[in-house]
C-alpha cells in the first residue's frame, strides 16, 4: 500500500452520531500524513456481518462499539487471543481475503490505569459484569494484577465474566452487591473498575474512597461523586475518555502499520472535549 493511497475506515455501532472515534483517527491520519477517511456508520449487531461483508478493499479497518462486538468477534475470520478471551472485539482490520479480530479495549484499560499511576498488585475490583468488565478483567493480567472480584446485584449475570476469567486463568470471586462489605474491598483492592451508573455507586461514595486507584468508566457529567470522593481521599483517577484515547492508539496501529502519534491524538480529544480532562500519556 501506497502512502499517498486513499483508504476508508469507520466505527459502526448503534446509537454511533456520538462517537469521538473520528476525531482521534482523523488527527492520528493526518499527522501521519494518510489522505484517509474515517465515519460513522450506524449498525447494530445484527446488520455487522452483511455490511462487513459487503465493503470493497479500500476499507482498511473498522472500530466497533456496542451493541456490535462479540458479532465483530464472530464474524472475524481470524481473532486474537485477548479478543478469544475477553469474547468480544472493538476492532476489525484487513488481513488478506479475511478480517482479523482484536480487543483494543484491553490496551484502554491498562493505559488508562498505567497514566493514573497504577503498577500492578493483588487485587482488582470490578463493579458491574457487562463487556467492560471483560475488558478489564483481561487488563488486571496485563498489569500483573493476580485476582480479582465482581460485584453485581445478581451472581448469574456474572456467567461471562466467569467464563473469560476461566479463560485468562485469572481468579475469580463474584460478589453478590447486597452482601458486599465495600469498604473492606476497597481498602484491599490496588485498583477499582467502576463500569455501573453513578446514581448505584453514590450511595457507596464513602465505603469506596478508600480506593488507590479508581477507573470509572463515565466522563459525562463529570466528575461523579465516586471520582470526586476517591480523589478528595488521596487515590488517583482515570476515566473512560483515558480508556478512549489508549485504545485508539493500538487501533491506528492495526490500520496503518505505523506507531500511533500519541500525542497528536491526545490534543485532539482534549480540544474536542473543552479540555475537562487532562488525558495524561
Amino acid at each position: 500500500m501506497r502512502p499517498t493511497e486513499v483508504r476508508r475506515a469507520a466505527v459502526l455501532g448503534s446509537p454511533v452520531a456520538h462517537s469521538l472515534s473520528p476525531v482521534l483517527h482523523g488527527a492520528a491520519y493526518e499527522a501521519l500524513g494518510l489522505p484517509w477517511t474515517y465515519e460513522r456508520v450506524e449498525c447494530d449487531e445484527s446488520q455487522l456481518p452483511g455490511l462487513v461483508a459487503g465493503l470493497s478493499d479500500e476499507w482498511v479497518g473498522l472500530s466497533v462499539t456496542m451493541p456490535g462486538k462479540r458479532a465483530a468477534l464472530s464474524f472475524a475470520s481470524k481473532a486474537t487471543p485477548r479478543a478469544v478471551a475477553v469474547g468480544a472485539a472493538n476492532t476489525l482490520v484487513r488481513d488478506g481475503s479475511g478480517w482479523l479480530a482484536d480487543c483494543t479495549d484491553v490496551d484502554g484499560v491498562v493505559g488508562a490505569l498505567q497514566a493514573s499511576g497504577c503498577l500492578g498488585g493483588s487485587l482488582g475490583v470490578v463493579l458491574g459484569a457487562g463487556g467492560t468488565a471483560c475488558a478489564a478483567l483481561a487488563a488486571f493480567v496485563d498489569l500483573k494484577i493476580t485476582s480479582a472480584v465482581v460485584v453485581v446485584r445478581d451472581p448469574a449475570r456474572a456467567a461471562e465474566a466467569v467464563a473469560c476469567a476461566e479463560r485468562l486463568g485469572l481468579p475469580l470471586t463474584v460478589s453478590r452487591w447486597a452482601d458486599t462489605d465495600f469498604a473492606a474491598l476497597a481498602r484491599e483492592a490496588e485498583v477499582l473498575v467502576n463500569t455501573v451508573p453513578p446514581a448505584a455507586t453514590e450511595p457507596l461514595v464513602a465505603e469506596l474512597a478508600a480506593a488507590a486507584h479508581l477507573l470509572d468508566v463515565i466522563y459525562h457529567p463529570w466528575p461523579t461523586p465516586l471520582a470526586t470522593a476517591v480523589s478528595a481521599a488521596g487515590g488517583e483517577i482515570a476515566t473512560g475518555l483515558d480508556m478512549l484515547l489508549h485504545q485508539a492508539f493500538g487501533q491506528v496501529t492495526h490500520f496503518t502499520g505505523q506507531p500511533a502519534p500519541r500525542l497528536a491524538m491526545r490534543d485532539a480529544l482534549f480540544a474536542a472535549t473543552g479540555g475537562i480532562l487532562p488525558l495524561p500519556l
